[in-house]
């Protein structure tokens, strides 16, 4: 049995029916499946200007697609997540009966080098902090200043505490600042829900925020935008500011920056990588396994300070070669 075609004559659109699908089955936040669009619209774009609609593609075509990322300025990093979203995108064309092939199947994704995320060293962290905290006690009668003030405090000391996504920290409901617990519960990605953390600084710096809100609302971090709080960008935007005032490059900071220092933080520290997974909402250990290079320097220290041949003449460099596996 041919399948239906998804030729001109169709009503529906393809991808929209793979982004429905998204939604309803697999919770895809409203960002996500925006990224989604954006990729399938200039895939299928690139389709059209080779006269072929989505059914038709073959491998070759969409190793042709890949190909023609680079020239454009795609990061191998960008072309490997585009392709996710393609192969993903013709793998429920297949399984609907919508397309007879999946040409993703042999196309390999573009190779990668595995960079260590950006981080900042716990010195840093107290820095930006530090000053946060000060620009909240020197913020005096000026009403606007000392509100924004807070509110910065409030957000950076929310994220070191909890390692929440920035998407996650700025939709946070105004009801959080109100609970009794040392810890939130957040809902993530795909809809699941997980306990973080709450520090006693935080809940202050929630506490001290909230004060300076002038009417009752919804968000914790309210803000004239088309969602009612504070957009991702803004929050980036005003930590650049923070980061140049603390003496930090500001292209060195950024909320997700500031995420992967709270999980370097706790695994120098001891933590386990499966409770760090767990923390950070990562579905799949493999992602959280970018924090190994931290265990790796751990690892050496403590074969370093404590192995026996350390204490004689005749001690040899021991090398941790594997703390790959959580």
């Amino acid at each position: 049995m041919s399948p239906e075609p998804l030729g001109p004559g169709r009503s529906e659109d393809p991808a929209q029916l793979f982004l429905d699908m998204l939604a309803a089955e697999r919770g895809a936040a409203a960002n996500t499946l925006a990224a989604y669009r954006r990729d399938l619209d200039d895939y299928c774009g690139y389709l059209a200007q080779e006269g072929l609609v989505p059914d038709e593609a073959e491998a070759e075509h969409v190793r042709a697609y890949i190909a023609s990322l680079e020239p454009r300025g795609l990061k191998a990093s960008s072309a490997a997540r585009r392709l996710s979203c393609i192969r993903g995108f013709h793998r429920f064309l297949y399984a609907e009966g919508l397309s007879d092939t999946d040409p993703t199947a042999p196309v390999a994704a573009p190779r990668r080098a595995k960079g260590l995320p950006k981080i900042l060293s716990v010195a840093e962290v107290d820095r930006l902090l530090a000053t946060a905290r000060e620009r909240v006690e020197v913020s005096g009668e000026n009403r606007a200043e000392a509100r924004a003030a807070a509110r910065m405090l409030c957000l950076l000391e929310l994220l070191y505490a909890t390692g929440l996504r920035v998407s996650e920290l700025v939709a946070l409901p105004r009801s959080a600042a109100a609970t009794r617990e040392r810890y939130l519960v957040v809902k993530g990605k795909g809809g699941r829900e997980r306990l973080v953390p709450l520090t006693d600084l935080a809940r202050e710096a929630m506490r001290i925020h909230v004060a300076h809100l002038q009417a009752e609302g919804t968000w914790l971090f309210p803000a004239e935008s088309e969602s009612g709080h504070l957009t991702r960008q803004a929050f980036a935007r005003d930590l650049k500011v923070a980061a140049a005032a603390a003496g930090l490059r500001p292209d060195r900071v950024s909320p997700h920056v500031l995420r992967h220092a709270f999980a370097s933080h706790l695994l120098q520290n001891g933590a386990d990588l499966r409770i760090v997974q767990e923390l950070l909402g990562h579905a799949d250990i493999s992602t959280t396994q970018i924090y190994t290079h931290v265990l790796d320097e751990r690892l050496k220290n403590m074969v370093r300070d404590l192995h026996p041949l350390n204490d004689s003449d005749d001690a040899r460099e021991i090398v941790i070669t594997s703390a790959n596996s959580p």
